[in-house]
């Protein structure tokens, strides 16, 4: 794997700015393999092989929600808005306006 996450140099960016990289890259992998194992799980026909996948899956569930779970505390700002957003009945685009424009400045 490469580590082209960064789009300014590297040594010029802070711990907490790399630290913050690389768990979005965390994210961002953690929800590739999400994906992969439910597209194999809708075309797999062994029931103990999709078993396993579906296990798997849920792993990976864990894993992207603790990475999320980290980000949101080293940004309030992004807790704030999705914190307006999730697990919400409703337009969820009327959501995401409301909490976008609700949000404090950083």
């Amino acid at each position: 794997m490469g580590f082209d996450q960064y789009h300014e140099p590297a040594n010029e960016l802070p711990e907490e700015t790399r630290t913050f990289a690389r768990m979005i890259a965390s994210l961002a992998e953690e929800a590739e393999a999400i994906n992969w194992y439910e597209q194999r799980m809708a075309v797999e026909k062994n029931r103990t092989a999709k078993a396993i996948m579906k296990d798997a899956q849920k792993e990976e569930f864990k894993h992207f929600g603790m990475d999320l779970e980290f980000l949101l505390r080293m940004k309030p700002v992004w807790k704030d808005i999705l914190q307006g957003i999730l697990f919400k009945e409703g337009s969820i685009v009327d959501h995401a306006d409301d909490a976008e424009e609700n949000a404090p400045d950083e």
